[in-house]
């Protein structure tokens, strides 16, 4: 297992982190985890080296911590280091950063957390947990022991990446990151932002929700024209590993195969080391998917603001992704998840202001209506 520096201090984490979402389950239940699939899943990747556990208030529907304070209980604590995050969306007072904090540390029977994040910061929720006391909280928490390093992970656009960085002194954060995603939320420009500021980087979504791995024939036969071979997740995986400015690359595993997979993955995934003819190839799949994109926006925002407060270029974001990796259902529900009601496609007046001032002519208004009916009609009850 390789490991790199980790937390704006001198914890050494390894490259691959072991994201506690994605366990296996019975009969398909996200509370009901399979406990000793998962367990024999977690030690052996102790066993294996990986020392960084990520987990969540929501995961398996609220069974994840206590799953992972169980299994962590039996001799491990003291090898790993754990990462939890605070559920923004369920804190109304500065008391209940505290209570949640203190139910986290029962559920995962330990007396401290290595690693905690504010969980999905976007311009609202940072706003918000100012106002609330966030600072109080997080300086109280580290004097207490409760938890040793902060951090955020973050699902919003750069301008508010960059004002979160610079509002606080944290010692890491979490961003979605991918080869397909370079200009998406905090993106490339965000990476280095953050390790500029001397903040270090864990990366979530390597393979966009599995999107990467489930390839057309076409990716695989451009995937097979490398002179080194490897598989569509190996890809995703050496692409991040690639970067130096990344210190940890998170997987949310379902199976006990996915983790020998990507443990032997890590075993080989040393900065700097792809090769010219693997960028070319890399470019080469990252065009055959953007040519797949339903809507050419560049996200340039020139069509923002909306008068009656449309996210265009959010809309075109996500009606994108359902296209270019064929997977409507998930696209619909990161829309939903992510774009307030008050900011929906279906909120168009036809005004017809936006296409006024778009570079690229696109026909907003009848995309928007595509967006409804690809995104708005598609979408499924949420589950944080």
């Amino acid at each position: 297992m390789l490991y790199r520096k980790f937390g704006n201090a001198d914890e050494k984490v390894s490259i691959l982190g072991f994201g506690c979402m994605r366990l296996p389950v019975i009969d398909g239940k996200e509370d009901q985890i399979d406990e000793e699939e998962a367990t024999r899943m977690i030690e052996f990747a102790i066993e294996k080296g990986v020392n960084y556990f990520d987990t969540a208030y929501p995961y398996h529907a609220g069974m994840s911590e206590p799953f992972v304070g169980k299994v962590l209980a039996k001799g491990y604590r003291d090898k790993v280091l754990l990462a939890t995050k605070l559920p923004l969306w369920l804190v109304q007072t500065r008391e209940d950063m505290d209570r949640f904090l203190d139910d986290q540390l029962e559920r995962l029977q330990t007396d401290h957390i290595d690693f905690y994040l504010m969980h999905g910061f976007t311009r609202g929720y940072w706003n918000k947990m100012r106002e609330l006391g966030m600072f109080e909280f997080i300086e109280n928490a580290i004097s207490s022991g409760k938890i040793k390093y902060i951090g955020f992970s973050f699902h919003d656009d750069i301008t508010v990446f960059k004002e979160i960085i610079d509002g606080y002194d944290w010692d890491f954060c979490m961003i979605q990151y991918n080869f397909m995603d370079e200009d998406y939320q905090a993106g490339k420009q965000g990476l280095q932002y953050a390790k500029q500021k001397g903040i270090d980087v864990a990366i979530m979504e390597p393979l966009r929700g599995g999107n990467l791995v489930q390839v057309p024939e076409t990716v695989q036969r451009i995937w097979d024209s490398a002179k080194i071979k490897r598989t569509p997740a190996n890809w995703c995986f050496q692409y991040l590993w690639d970067q130096p400015e990344i210190s940890i690359v998170l997987s949310g595993m379902s199976t006990f195969e996915q983790v020998e997979q990507n443990i032997a993955y890590a075993e080989r995934g040393e900065a700097n080391s792809l090769t010219s003819n693997d960028k070319e190839v890399l470019q080469k799949v990252r065009k055959f998917y953007n040519e797949k994109m339903e809507v050419n926006c560049t996200n340039c925002k020139y069509c923002m603001p909306c008068p009656t407060g449309v996210n265009i270029p959010a809309a075109f974001t996500y009606l994108n992704s359902a296209s270019m990796y064929d997977n409507v259902e998930k696209a619909s529900f990161q829309y939903g998840l992510f774009v307030p009601p008050e900011e929906a496609a279906s909120k168009c007046t036809e005004c017809g202001l936006c296409e006024e001032h778009c570079p690229q002519h696109i026909r907003i208004q009848e995309m928007l209506k595509r967006a409804v009916t690809v995104l708005e009609n598609n979408r499924h009850p949420i589950n944080i």
